[in-house]
């Protein structure tokens, strides 16, 4: 059931994300009286699951229809010659015959949307069409400025998307975060987190000059930042970020773990059989182990790892009064408990907006999280921090969708995480499509921008040539991350 609801959110973004940002290409292609050809969510190679157009005035339907092709071979002067299908041959019933309207349809292939627009180059590669002389109706006939609008449409489409997201869930929901101000005693560092610099009890004060504020995006711009300052012994500490600690991070996968809130190690449930053999219950401090002095949760995690596969003895707190009793340490350092992070809620802010403000917030919380994305290539190509090795597909992607668990283990969809995930998901999408990459928006843009500038167009034979470099390439991306995605999987290590 969990992943089902997961693969349920994620198709349910997709198409959110998807069907608008392809409705903002739609859209100016229509104001501009340019045929829109195809209108699609999710790919139809050789059949579509549902498709409708409009003929005659009236609106008709097929399921699971196969696509009839668009060109005939035919023989001229005893060779045979691939051509456009003569559409005026075929019966009036045939949706070929009425290319004006636009067919609608969803696709079988889960893998994004597309419009097809007729004269334009794009990635179902059609250039049979474009071997004619360009018609008004045509995307290629069109002045460069309605070009560039309709190329922009889909990202346009997708940041507003965002920015509205972002909007009413800080309306209706507020920010919950985790405030760095309220870490009375500082924070707890993993040894990945050491490496990078920090110490145990550091307070951080601001990441790159900027203050520090909420642990939740505090974690996440460490990694991606140069140096951070922190309050250390009562004294102001700058230092570079050690990206070999990021490295290990990464590696570890403890974006969000490698600093917490520094708190009393007080257990709250018993997992395994020696934990509840070794006389240790709810409530419990543990004040110390070995007779060295463990006051925070940290310093415990430490003297557990010096201790892997032993025996330790544990002096806890309980009803004020000192107990001691022996614990076996796992070949993990771990005790097999769980502990009461009550504390948390010390550290919590829930921050309310009201109309006025949920506006701005919205459109700062897309900023920052366009930043966030663009900041990412900088670990990603790094040769030490080597980001690019965690890299995830869909099906990564998939397997960390939020959900909620109740008390008796039955799972549910977290909206606001959805929300909160297809928000962010539109700025990714918004950022990937500008890059100037043929067969993505950016790649149309920058040979339009090209054309606005020097003022002639790029040959179309230019056009062409690119668009197929593009859209192997693209293919071959998406079969890598895939690919990978399989291995890890197989291989425990997603």
């Amino acid at each position: 059931m969990e992943i089902a609801i997961k693969l349920f959110q994620f198709i349910l973004s997709i198409s959110i994300l998807v069907l608008l940002h392809e409705l903002g290409h739609f859209l100016p292609a229509k104001w501009f009286k340019t045929r829109a050809e195809k209108f699609f969510l999710f790919f139809d190679p050789w059949f579509s699951i549902f498709s409708m157009k409009k003929i005659n005035g009236k609106w008709q339907y097929k399921f699971l229809s196969k696509n009839l092709p668009d060109t005939e071979i035919i023989e001229v002067n005893g060779e045979k010659k691939e051509v456009p299908i003569d559409i005026s041959k075929l019966p009036d019933s045939d949706w070929r015959k009425h290319p004006e309207q636009t067919k609608y349809g969803i696709g079988w292939l889960p893998f994004g949307g597309y419009v097809k627009i007729a004269g334009m180059v794009d990635e179902s590669m059609d250039i049979e069409q474009l071997k004619k002389p360009a018609q008004p109706w045509e995307f290629r006939s069109k002045p460069a400025w309605q070009r560039l609008i309709i190329m922009l449409g889909g990202v346009t489409v997708n940041f507003f998307l965002a920015w509205l997201i972002y909007t009413c869930l800080s309306l209706f929901n507020g920010e919950t975060y985790t405030d760095l101000t309220k870490f009375n005693s500082g924070i707890g560092v993993t040894e990945a987190g050491k490496k990078m610099g920090f110490q145990n009890g550091d307070k951080i004060i601001n990441i790159d000059g900027k203050p520090a504020e909420r642990l939740e995006n505090a974690s996440i711009n460490i990694l991606l930042g140069d140096h951070v300052t922190v309050l250390r012994d009562g004294k102001e500490t700058t230092f570079p970020i050690n990206k070999d600690g990021v490295a290990d991070v990464l590696k570890q996968k403890e974006a969000k773990l490698y600093i917490l809130p520094r708190f009393p190690m007080i257990i709250d449930s018993l997992a395994t059989p020696s934990a509840k053999a070794s006389g240790l219950v709810k409530g419990d401090k543990v004040i110390a182990i070995n007779g060295q002095p463990t006051q925070y949760f940290d310093e415990v995690g430490t003297v557990l790892n010096q201790n892997k596969g032993k025996t330790v003895q544990i002096e806890v707190l309980r009803n004020g009064n000192s107990e001691t009793v022996s614990a076996a340490v796992d070949k993990n350092g771990k005790l097999g408990i769980k502990t009461a992070q009550k504390t948390l809620s010390n550290v919590t802010t829930n921050k309310k907006y009201s109309f006025g403000e949920a506006i701005p917030r919205g459109f700062v919380r897309t900023i920052e999280a366009l930043t966030m994305q663009v900041k990412q290539f900088k670990i990603m190509f790094n040769s030490k921090i080597q980001g690019y090795k965690n890299v995830g597909g869909p099906i990564a992607i998939v397997k960390n969708m939020p959900v909620d668990k109740d008390a008796n283990g039955n799972f549910s969809v977290n909206w606001v995480a959805f929300w909160s995930f297809t928000a962010m998901f539109s700025v990714w999408l918004a950022f990937l499509n500008l890059i100037p990459i043929p067969g993505l928006d950016g790649g149309h843009v920058l040979f339009t921008l090209y054309e606005i500038i020097v003022g002639k167009p790029v040959p179309q034979k230019v056009l062409e040539n690119a668009q197929m470099i593009g859209v192997i390439f693209l293919l071959g991306l998406m079969i890598l991350i895939f690919g990978s995605d399989i291995v890890k999987w197989i291989s425990g290590n997603l």
